[in-house]
């Protein structure tokens, strides 16, 4: 059963009432397929209708929902012969950003990518998708890797943002993110980044200097987190869907500005209510824009990729 968001609870009334009247079915008293099967329809419509009409603050939510595909879905849904790598070969493994050898059908390629957990003890494992210098220099060592190996890169990024913790600045976090976002621009093969969640501040950017930047339907991509914009500028969290709006923080947005270029289609009602579909959606848009990537040399991916984020503001 799928966890309903405060918007949504139009939908979950419908749905506990479907439930409700199954449940009198199944014990035979009565007939009433007619009336579940309209019931189901009215349900179908309104979940519908109501993402047809999300406001950016509604997206940041649904971005966040626990039940969205992870990594660890996306790599099993997607690739063939995961291979996974570990560590910085200077301080640690960080569990937040993962990454390894992999095949999309029958392309080698390096998947790197940023893992939240689904239950409460992954979470903790993975730092709530929070990476840490380490992790971005894990990062930094498997995209070298991939440029001598001549593999094309593949990043899925979800994170709320950076690690903000005290040890990890000490660690030279900075330092790190802008070395990631560094490696990512002089890479000599193709890149595709993939926003499949929320894409936070630095810690995105730091995996999301593709040559192609794709986003679901129902991702964000922010500089800040639409509630730390709200405490800055009105002093309140309180204010964070106003900030949300202001920020243009959602994919239609984010096209129009030419940040991103191409939304990959989510199955209604979100990624989180039907992991299959997302999975293949995503699957076709990485393959299709790999295709045409891998016709360029070197030389031209970077200037590719140079010229798309220096005109970005323009």
């Amino acid at each position: 059963m799928v966890s309903f968001l405060d918007f949504e609870k139009p939908i979950a009334a419908l749905e506990a009432r479907i439930s409700e009247l199954r449940e009198t079915a199944e014990s035979g008293d009565i007939d009433i397929d007619a009336e579940i099967a309209k019931l189901q329809q009215r349900s179908e419509k309104l979940l519908k209708d109501t993402y047809a009409k999300l406001s950016p603050w509604q997206k940041t939510q649904i971005a966040r929902h626990p039940e969205r595909p992870h990594f660890k879905h996306y790599v099993a849904g997607i690739f063939d012969e995961f291979i996974p790598l570990a560590g910085d070969r200077a301080f640690a493994d960080d569990q937040a950003i993962l990454g390894g050898f992999a095949k999309l059908g029958k392309r080698k390629v390096m998947v790197i990518g940023h893992e939240k957990g689904d239950d409460t003890q992954s979470r903790l494992k993975h730092n709530f998708g929070m990476g840490k210098p380490e992790g971005y220099r894990k990062a930094i060592r498997l995209m070298q890797m991939a440029d001598r190996f001549g593999l094309p890169v593949v990043t899925l990024v979800d994170t709320s943002g950076a690690f903000p913790g005290v040890q990890a600045e000490e660690r030279g976090q900075a330092e790190a993110i802008a070395r990631s976002t560094e490696q990512c621009l002089a890479l000599g093969v193709p890149m595709v980044a993939a926003i499949v969640g929320e894409g936070g501040s630095g810690g995105a950017i730091a995996l999301a200097a593709a040559n192609r930047v794709l986003m679901f339907e129902h991702a964000v991509y922010s500089v800040i987190s639409p509630e730390g914009c709200a405490s800055i500028l009105w002093r309140t969290a309180e204010k964070a869907a106003d900030a949300a709006t202001a920020m243009q923080v959602t994919a239609q947005d984010l096209k129009a500005l030419k940040v991103i270029d191409r939304i990959v289609k989510e199955p209604v009602g979100g990624a989180h209510r039907n992991h299959a579909a997302a999975i293949s959606s995503l699957s076709s848009a990485i393959t299709e824009e790999l295709n045409s990537l891998v016709k360029m040399d070197a030389v031209t991916l970077r200037n590719d990729r140079a010229d798309k984020f220096l005109a970005m503001g323009g």
